[in-house]
């Protein structure tokens, strides 16, 4: 293994989004990712279209680089084996339910037992401090919860979700955050902990560091909600063949935009829109008056004039069209690789990039269901007779 958490070992008791999210960013940077599947698989191995049973795009990105060890948690045999693979690992990570948990004799207390300084990362929906905790969480859930719908309603006219699973992936790099908090607190003091990141909380802090506002007062000074973001004129805005998305913000490139359309003299005659205070509290007109601007002129003028003033735009991409993005081409965020079952598949990278650590690239793929199962048993301290008996006996699945 390479990258900045070679050597690093975690069991990965998570499914679906948000905890596979957390678990693949820790594989990106070099972790050795255990991922424990029931006999069914994670669920996410079987939504979309995918070229075979159990290998959907979505599993293709969340499980890269891990490994796979598929054993039925219902027998007290696979318990023992998960705890025997708890006692050489550095972290264990789970969104399952802690009740459920409790029940498979894999809780905290259960896991400290045979690993006192394992760092023990637990993600679930709401935190165990409030009346909610234990309900079942999904992203739609904590999106409701969290506001974000009715902020939505205030800005489009219809609550909507956002289209696509935001919170489990904002949630999953939290718990990122916080699991190698923990590592590095274990580290420095050689003390392992239990670590709680819940859906609910950490959202409800992700959504009211903006929109709070006034209320972050006593006496408040005005309603919660930032008028800037919640603007209904907020949007890309149509031009004479397609849509710019065109955000000026601070005072000098305001008046930049002004002068470049011949309307230089606004920001020192009408007050509305003389300082960034002024402007934000009458947003909506501003951004109206951008919107109407817009129309006169096609999408590549508009993109010459204000990359010209130094004025932040951007034609907006189709899912599509981002694939072919120049800019990702030029940093090589995207290649393909063959998959040793899956043919040909398009990679995405980590994102961040490293002079001397650099995270591992090539060659590291979503693992077939139980594909490490023998492997990862044997690492385990179980010799091959016992490794086979477990399997012969469904304790552990083989990947076929």
């Amino acid at each position: 293994m390479t990258g900045p958490l070679a050597g690093i070992r975690v069991l990965d008791l998570t499914t679906v989004q948000m905890g596979p999210w957390c678990t693949r960013i820790m594989s990106d940077y070099g972790a050795d990712v255990i991922k424990v599947e029931a006999p069914n698989g994670d669920s996410s191995r079987f939504v979309g279209v995918p070229k075979s049973y159990g290998m959907s795009g979505t599993f293709q990105h969340n499980a890269k680089g891990k490994r796979s060890i598929c054993v039925d948690l219902k027998q007290p045999e696979a318990r023992d084996a998960i705890l025997r693979l708890a006692a050489k690992v550095d972290a264990f990570a789970s969104n399952i339910r802690q009740a459920a948990l409790k029940r498979l004799g894999l809780d905290y207390e259960s896991v400290r037992t045979v690993s006192p300084k394992i760092v023990y990362l637990s993600m679930v929906g709401y935190g165990s401090a409030g009346r909610y905790a234990g309900r079942p969480a999904y992203d739609d859930l904590i999106q409701a919860a969290s506001a974000i719908p009715m902020l939505l309603q205030q800005s489009t006219g219809q609550p909507r979700f956002i289209p696509m699973a935001a919170i489990d992936r904002i949630v999953g790099g939290a718990a990122a955050n916080a699991l190698l908090a923990g590592l590095l607190a274990k580290e420095r003091t050689g003390i392992g902990q239990m670590i709680e990141v819940p859906m609910f909380e950490t959202m409800v802090q992700f959504v009211l560091s903006e929109h709070m506002q006034g209320q972050t007062f006593d006496p408040p000074t005005s309603p919660a909600g930032y008028k800037r973001t919640l603007s209904p004129a907020r949007r890309p805005y149509a031009t004479k063949d397609g849509f710019l998305a065109v955000l000026p913000y601070n005072d000098g490139q305001w008046r930049r935009f002004f002068d470049a359309i011949g309307k230089g003299h606004l920001l020192d005659e009408d007050p509305r829109f003389a300082t960034i205070t002024s402007r934000t509290a009458n947003i909506d007109a501003l951004y109206e008056m951008i919107g109407e601007e817009l129309k006169h002129r096609a999408t590549e003028e508009w993109l010459a004039l204000l990359q010209e003033n130094d004025i932040p735009c951007m034609r907006p991409h189709t899912l599509e069209s981002l694939m072919e993005d120049p800019h990702l081409a030029d940093a090589g965020f995207f290649f393909w690789e063959e998959h040793p079952t899956e043919g040909r598949v398009r990679v995405m990278r980590e994102p961040s990039t490293w002079s001397e650590t650099k995270p591992p690239l090539g060659g590291r793929f979503a693992p077939r269901l139980g594909q490490h199962t023998r492997e990862v048993l044997e690492e385990s301290g179980l010799d091959e007779v016992a490794v086979e008996d477990l399997i012969a006996r469904k304790v552990a699945i083989p990947g076929g």
